[in-house]
């Protein structure tokens, strides 16, 4: 893995570990999904805000009630998985999330996580597949396509790259260094359309 590479997965297993360090603060939190109906007016506020504090407060909450699920076994798992990723233990970290996707299928951030394991060890045909999967159940996982970016940046495709990464920012506009990486691409491909 290029090492422009690492920093920003590094960055993403350290969000996703806060992420569940406050669900496990939040004891009034109901469980949920990608199907919780509080996402669709946060998706919404997201684009609306002017205030990248806002932004982020509102990403967090997203992400929040991405990790959540309605059974304690699965949170313990998604945990489990977290923190090993965090610590580098990635074999530990992928037999949690491979158990989370065969218990709970149809659980989009335990495929997210798995994507995000076989990308921190290199085994990208994987981890697009887990992201394919991701995608199929929350069409709106602006992380899911930044790391498919991330992909094909890897796999020094810029056009697949810049389309993920615009498909991301086209959720989640606040994504400033995603958005750095979009104009560099553009730059690079003589600012032809993709």
């Amino acid at each position: 893995m290029p090492p422009r590479l690492l920093m920003p997965a590094r960055s993403l297993v350290l969000a996703a570990t806060a992420s569940l360090t406050l669900v496990g603060m939040a004891p009034d939190a109901a469980r949920s999904d990608q199907r919780d109906a509080r996402l669709d007016p946060l998706f919404a506020r997201l684009q609306s805000t002017a205030s990248d504090t806002e932004a982020q407060a509102i990403e967090r909450r997203i992400w929040l009630i991405w990790s959540e699920s309605a059974e304690t076994r699965l949170d313990v798992l998604m945990q489990e998985g977290v923190v090993a990723m965090a610590q580098r233990r990635l074999r530990a970290a992928l037999e949690r999330f491979d158990r989370m996707v065969e218990q709970a299928p149809d659980f989009a951030e335990a495929w997210n996580k798995r994507a995000t394991v076989h990308f921190l060890m290199g085994d990208y045909r994987a981890s697009v597949r887990d992201i394919q999967r991701t995608l199929d159940l929350e069409p709106r996982h602006f992380g899911a396509l930044s790391g498919l970016g991330l992909i094909y940046d890897a796999l020094e495709q810029p056009a697949a790259a810049l389309r993920s990464f615009e498909a991301a920012v086209a959720i989640n506009p606040h994504l400033g260094s995603t958005r750095a990486r979009i104009e560099q691409l553009r730059r690079e491909l003589g600012g032809s359309a993709i």
